[in-house]
Order: C-alpha cells, then structure tokens, then sequence
C-alpha cells in the first residue's frame, strides 16, 4: 500500500531508500538529533515530519543516520519499520530512564540486555512468551564504548511501559494493585531501569531480522529519593550519545572486517 502516494516515500517518516545509511541511531526527541547529528561527518538534515526528524552523514566513512522516534512503543516501532524498508538494518537507541536499582544513580549510563515487555506495542508482533532481547553485537559495542569512555555503565534488564505516570504515581492510578506490586517484583529481580521503547523495538527488530541495542542516560532514582538517598537529577544527555556514537563506530569496523 503507497500510504505517500510517492514510491518508495515512506509515509510517516518521509524517507526512501538511499536517504538513511544502514546504522541508525534512534533518541526520542526530536530536538536531540541535530545534536547527535553533529558528531557525524558531514550531515544534512534529509526529512522532518510528525516527530520523526532524520539527519544522514558519516563515521568511519560510512553512512549513518540518526532518527527521532518520539515517545512510546508505537512511534518507535513506526520509525523502525520505516526505516528498514529505506535501507537501515542496525539500531541503537540512545535515550533517557529512571533508575530503578539503589546502586543507580543519576548521570550514570544503563545498557540494556533485554527489556520487560510491559507495553502494548509489542504484543501485537510477538506472544508475551516471546523475550525483547537486545543484539548481543550491538549490546557488546555499546558495553565497549562505555568502558572506552570510561564512564560509569551499568548492563541488565529493563522495564518498559506505556504510562509514564503510572511510573511515578502509581498509587492513585485505578489499577495501582497491578502497577505497584509489579515494580516490587521488577525490582527484586534486579530489573536496572524503566523507560519507554526498548520492548517494542528489541521485539520489532526480531520479526524483521535487524540489530537493535539501547543505551540510557539515568536521568535520576526515584527509589533513593524514596530511601532519603542522594537523587541527583541529570538531564544532559551528552555521554549517552557519546556511547551509542562510539558504539557504532565499534560497529562499523567490525562489519568492515
């Protein structure tokens, strides 16, 4: 179906193929990609449409794009899905999360290995037996540039939701019995973070046959502030593009080899 109307124009993300290169990296907001895009070579702005801005350039001499996905498992899956049809075939997301594990703490970085699939996206891809489990490449490249970069890093499972507020007030949400005895349990088992996109996207990325890795700047813990812990709240996203830049640069070589 030619929603566009154009060949080969994808609908919402308003690329064609040869406008992205096969590695993309993925924030949500809009705004972070001309700031990602700068630590490319010679990138230019390629489309902008909905929430979905895309800018195309270089590292190691081969192209690279970045696109925004907006918030959310379903835009996510859209940009990916779109994407992939225009040539991309490997994803980082670059984003932000809350920690969740009291040794987290604000300013750190969360890799994620696998993602709980507490979100509706996913489900209409996969059964819910079905893990969201990240590309063990692109997990190890994203692991390797943290070290590099000698920041502080953390590797595990996260938890992925729809309900932004039903993270932070969970109890006066109508089904705060779901949502507050499920974080107890996300917790116990050892679960490092909560965001939005990883479930859909790791999910997505399986059905079509693509990598996919996410990366996370801890903005801040809402369990230390709950145990009376320093909580500082971090919200310069700049070493976590940092790692997912330098983490597809990892990339690039080790496909050139």
């Amino acid at each position: 179906m030619k929603y566009s109307g154009e060949e080969g124009l994808q609908y919402h993300i308003q690329t064609r193929p040869g406008d992205v290169g096969k590695y993309v990296i993925l924030p949500g907001d809009p705004k972070r990609c001309k700031k990602i895009a700068e630590h490319f070579d010679n990138a230019v702005l390629v489309a902008d449409s909905r929430e979905y801005v895309t800018y195309t350039g270089y590292l190691e001499g081969t192209k690279v794009s970045v696109t925004s996905t907006g918030i959310g498992g379903p835009s996510a899956a859209i940009a990916m899905e779109e994407l992939v049809r225009s040539g991309a075939d490997t994803f980082i997301r670059v984003g932000t999360c809350g920690g969740m594990q009291t040794e987290i703490v604000g300013g750190d970085i969360v890799i994620a290995t696998a993602a709980i699939r507490m979100e509706g996206t996913s489900k209409e891809y996969a059964p819910i037996e079905f893990p969201a489990v990240a590309d063990l490449e692109v997990t190890n490249a994203l692991v390797c540039a943290a070290r590099k970069l000698n920041f502080k890093w953390h590797a595990g499972v996260v938890q992925c939701k729809d309900s932004f507020y039903g993270q932070h007030s969970p109890e006066i949400m109508p089904v705060n019995y779901e949502l507050l005895n499920k974080w107890e349990a996300w917790k116990k088992l050892g679960c490092k973070a909560s965001e939005m996109e990883s479930a859909a996207l790791f999910t997505v990325a399986s059905f079509l046959g693509v990598r996919c890795g996410s990366s996370f700047l801890v903005v801040a813990n809402q369990e230390r502030e709950k145990m009376g812990l320093e909580n500082p709240v971090v919200h310069d996203t700049e070493m976590a593009i940092k790692v997912g830049v330098e983490a597809l640069r990892e990339l690039i070589k080790q496909d050139k080899k």
